[in-house]
């Protein structure tokens, strides 16, 4: 495979040089950036390296977008930073491409985390992740003045606030304006193809880490089976007092659990 250049791959940042690879992947709008204190911790232990996937961050844009093509964008920023085998944390959308890239090219993974996701196919949610896609197209964002005017314009659509902020980690300004830095178009007519389990061709018999949150419904004990069948060495944890963003509700409680698995 032709190496590309810096600008053809993924969009990443390398949080240390010194020790065994580390990738974070995150979760649907979402980029490296909102990893930073995790990254930064581990980055005491490993070389971390943050990554935006397609469609995401400062990462490029494409009209295709499943779990495959973003396992075989993984595979290629690997092949850049001429990594052969590394260890990995995804959440969500990102645990599903983990657990691809683990299924298609095993020999690259050492160990997996896999943050509050599963390898099955989820509902669609009326009033979820398509209608905040469809608040956030809606706006002419030429007319705003302000971030807290963007806020404001998304409050009757987003009415949660930490919902709201995170979304707007996306909204970047630039000499004509705000944008959203978001491939919203992409996102939304791939959706279905996010919403699907991972292409399970193959089995990934390494170590993986299987973390969700006590409060939160994306791995219950219904998943176990169809996790085993893939993951066969499997292993199970669930933070208490936390949702589906685990890591940022029970930080510390994440970086022990992630630690006991790497063997920190």
């Amino acid at each position: 495979m032709k190496q590309k250049t810096r600008s053809e791959v993924l969009n990443y940042k390398e949080y240390s040089t010194v020790g065994t690879p580390l990738l974070i992947l995150h979760g649907l709008f979402g980029s490296h950036s909102n990893w930073g204190i995790h990254s930064n911790f581990f980055s005491n232990f490993f070389r971390v390296i943050g990554v935006d996937l397609r469609n995401h961050g400062a990462s490029p844009h494409h009209d295709e977008q499943d779990y495959e093509v973003m396992a075989a964008d993984v595979y290629e920023l690997l092949d850049f930073l001429d990594i052969d085998c590394c260890c990995m944390i995804g959440h969500s959308m990102g645990g599903k491409v983990a657990m691809q890239l683990a299924l298609d090219r095993p020999c690259m993974m050492d160990r997996l985390i896999v943050v509050d996701i599963s390898p099955v196919t989820y509902p669609a949610r009326a009033g979820g992740h398509l209608a905040m896609i469809d608040a956030m197209e809606a706006l002419e964002l030429a007319l705003f003045k302000s971030r807290d005017d963007v806020d404001t314009a998304l409050l009757p659509h987003i009415p949660d606030q930490s919902t709201r902020q995170f979304m707007l980690t996306n909204l970047v300004r630039t000499d004509s304006g705000f944008k959203w830095r978001l491939n919203l178009r992409a996102i939304k007519e791939n959706y279905d193809n996010l919403r699907l389990a991972p292409d399970a061709k193959f089995k990934f018999t390494g170590k993986v880490l299987f973390l969700n949150g006590e409060f939160s419904r994306y791995i219950v004990d219904d998943h176990h089976a169809q996790i085993q069948s893939h993951f066969p060495n499997a292993e199970f944890e669930t933070i208490s007092d936390a949702g589906h963003w685990l890591h940022a509700e029970q930080p510390l409680k994440f970086q022990q659990a992630v630690k006991n698995f790497l063997k920190i």
